[in-house]
């Protein structure tokens, strides 16, 4: 059989694919969403899923005198913290006849429901019943006979988390390294950035390395009305060069390692690694670096969770970590870290800085602008975007089947696919369980990818050599942390630290080996 005739006259069938000028009529439909993975009510498989997980649900700062009313997985609930400091997570409706306690009076334990006086306990336990004087007995057993919906729940440096699953399996809190690698004289500074948009793809952004390229370059912005969106704006120029991506799957596929390399000047090497948890956790190391200087496994510099509210909206909570420490430039600002802001670029939320700190102080709670076009700064992010709109206006659930990626977009779509193959359980090491089991064994704290580097290493004589040497330091420096996971504290540090020393050294050396290989064939010799 002639098999290269046989593919010639298979291929002569097959049409290329016309792609037709002024087509919108051929691409008008627009298919479902991918509810695997978007949509998170009880019952549903991520909300399943996320549901073995702790999550941050609100800031400490917003529980004051009267309930907060939340929606965290598309769950109503209200947050409180009684006046004898205990907090409290519910379902929002009363189990007696529906009214929402977020109308409810705060007791010295529990909260009291406004419509018929019922007071639920932190753990939904009833603990009063008004009944009429001389009927108490009957009381007591009634409320021995209901319980409200109740999540456990505690403060962590000025947010709140709940576990939202079975009480029996609830997992150890990941103290990732302990205490998040903070330094002395650094703290954990809490923020909440509400999202008009599906927690996932408020996540694949995080994952997605190749964005700064474009979104916060200087060049994008219109005109130069600069509003803080881009990195050139706040001195980290080398965040807008395009990198060199790298990902890898990490903790048996419980997480993925982002490192991208970026050619600071001809002598510096920048490389970043982020690092992504299942199932919505982001670990970022410094977001300024501007690559002037050496630096050797920096660590966290914003812990982010991305909270779905409900299939169409989500909230980032986490901390900025703010001190000498980490920002070894001193440019983060304490001042815009909170409730609807962050010291990060411009564009994070829906309201602008000029109308966020003109029209209200730190401390308060603004209402949030009912979605990205109906607000006061709608022309000034046109002119300058920031991640805010870019992932809001994917539409309100992002449409997967709609996708043209690039090998640049690898990180999103491998991690989409981590989170396919944990709730399909076909990667068990990645199910609610598996993590429990894992977390136990590292005492709730286990080691991260996360960290900026920068690396004394000269650039390649050629492009392709260049290409080829930063994608092989970038390999080895992801190797380095693995190699490194199962040290701790100190130890670990000290160990990374002096083989990326090693990593310099010879990068040098082959540096000064071609250069004399390319003098010599110049000389002739």
């Amino acid at each position: 059989m002639d098999t290269k005739v046989d593919n010639d006259k298979r291929n002569a069938n097959v049409k290329p694919q016309k792609l037709t000028a002024f087509g919108g009529y051929y691409t008008n439909k627009v298919p479902g969403h991918d509810p695997e993975l978007t949509e998170t009510g009880p019952g549903t498989p991520m909300g399943e899923y996320m549901r073995g997980f702790w999550h941050p649900v609100c800031m400490s700062a917003q529980l004051g005198d009267t309930p907060l009313f939340l929606k965290i997985l598309t769950e109503e609930l209200v947050a409180f913290r009684d006046k004898s400091g205990a907090i409290g997570v519910l379902h929002a409706h009363c189990v007696h006849r529906g009214a929402s306690l977020e109308y409810g009076a705060i007791q010295e334990h529990g909260i009291r429901c406004c419509y018929h006086g019922m007071v639920f306990d932190v753990d939904g336990t009833c603990i009063h019943v008004p009944f009429p004087k001389g009927e108490e007995k009957e009381a007591e057993r009634f409320a021995c006979s209901i319980q409200q919906g109740a999540y456990k729940a505690f403060e962590r440096n000025g947010l709140v988390f709940a576990y939202m699953g079975p009480p029996d399996l609830e997992p150890p809190f990941p103290e990732w390294e302990e205490n998040f690698t903070v330094a002395p004289g650094d703290e954990l500074v809490p923020y909440s950035n509400f999202q008009h948009a599906n927690w996932l793809q408020v996540q694949d952004n995080a994952a997605d390395n190749f964005h700064p390229t474009a979104l916060h370059n200087s060049s994008n912005v219109v005109d130069e009305n600069f509003q803080g969106t881009t990195f050139n704006e706040v001195g980290a120029a080398s965040m807008e060069v395009p990198p060199d991506m790298h990902f890898v799957p990490i903790h048996e596929g419980r997480g993925l390692a982002c490192a991208g390399a970026r050619r600071v000047d001809k002598d510096r090497l920048f490389i970043r690694v982020q690092h992504q948890a299942l199932p919505n956790l982001s670990l970022h190391a410094y977001t300024s670096e501007s690559g002037v200087a050496k630096k050797h496994f920096s660590r966290f510099h914003i812990i982010r969770w991305t909270v779905p509210v409900d299939d169409e909206n989500s909230v980032m909570l986490g901390w900025r970590v703010m001190g000498p420490g980490i920002d070894t430039r001193g440019i983060g600002v304490r001042e815009m870290v909170g409730y609807e802001t962050i010291d990060f670029l411009e564009g994070q939320v829906a309201m602008r800085r000029p109308e966020r700190f003109g029209d209200y102080k730190l401390e308060d709670f603004p209402p949030i602008p009912a979605n990205h076009r109906e607000r006061a700064c709608y022309k000034d992010a046109q002119q300058a975007p920031g991640d805010y709109e870019a992932i809001t206006t994917q539409r309100p659930i992002a449409v997967h089947a709609l996708e043209n990626p690039t090998k640049f977009d690898a990180g999103v779509y491998l991690f989409r696919k981590m989170l396919r193959d944990a709730v399909r359980g076909t990667n068990p090491n990645a199910s609610a369980e598996s993590f429990y089991n894992w977390l136990k064994t590292w005492s709730g704290a286990p080691n991260s990818y996360c960290s900026g580097n920068v690396l004394d290493v000269p650039q390649g004589a050629t492009v392709e050599d260049e290409v080829l040497q930063r994608r092989a330091i970038t390999k080895r420096l992801v190797q380095i942390l693995t190699e490194s996971d199962s040290m701790k504290g100190d130890v670990r540090t000290a160990f990374v630290k002096a083989q990326m020393v090693a990593l310099e050294v010879s990068a040098g050396q082959v540096q000064a080996t071609a250069a004399q290989t390319t003098a010599a064939q110049a000389q002739g010799l």
